[in-house]
């Protein structure tokens, strides 16, 4: 069975020259694999909370599908089991839209006089990641003050299972100004006031 490669043979990050359009004269890939990422929102979204944490990378560098989906399952296994579905917000912030190319080489003997060398050296599509530069947020969780040490922990499991190292940066959500509907209704009170001035 063929196993996947190790992640640091994909970790520079390199000029994409692997597009994907929707229009197909704009294309330089005809087909892409299908992201292992089976969601980027989870828990309550609707839900107001009070801290905001973000996973923030402390290096450029480039991580596979695979790689966000394991870090996307560590961290809701911890929230789910300890805040249940409704108590927090986890945001994946990176889609990997690169496509990873390389030279299909033969294997076992006497594959070298079976390999084709650098003919057609654009390489098989093998898989997708998301380039990520220094300084920018891969998860975002969001929680109620009370949770907080839970979501630390969380966000920790969160960046083992990525590589290279990242920061948590924690802050505290502002809140929110009067709803629309609140304003609509001071301002119609108002409204009325003035007119009921005008006819005194």
């Amino acid at each position: 069975m063929a196993r996947i490669r190790k992640g640091v043979s994909y970790r520079p990050v390199k000029r994409a020259y692997t597009r994907y359009s929707k229009f197909k004269n704009k294309s330089f890939v005809k087909t892409r694999p299908v992201c292992r990422v089976v969601r980027f929102d989870m828990g309550n979204v609707k839900r107001e909370y009070d801290y905001v944490l973000h996973l923030v990378s402390k290096q450029t560098l480039q991580i596979r599908d695979n790689a966000l989906e394991s870090a996307r399952l560590a961290g809701n296994r911890v929230l789910e089991k300890n805040l249940g579905k409704d108590g927090f917000h986890l945001r994946v912030r990176k889609f990997p839209h690169h496509i990873l190319r390389e030279n299909p080489l033969a294997a076992g003997a006497g594959a070298d006089r079976m390999s084709t060398g650098m003919a057609h050296s654009f390489g098989k599509i093998i898989g997708i990641a998301a380039q990520v530069k220094e300084g920018h947020e891969i998860f975002t969780l969001k929680v109620k003050k009370e949770n907080l040490p839970i979501a630390r922990k969380a966000m920790k499991k969160i960046s083992l299972k990525l590589p290279k190292q990242y920061s948590i940066s924690e802050n505290k959500i502002k809140e929110k100004t009067l709803k629309t509907t609140e304003k609509k209704e001071i301002k119609t009170a108002k409204e009325s006031e003035k007119a009921k001035v005008a006819v005194a």
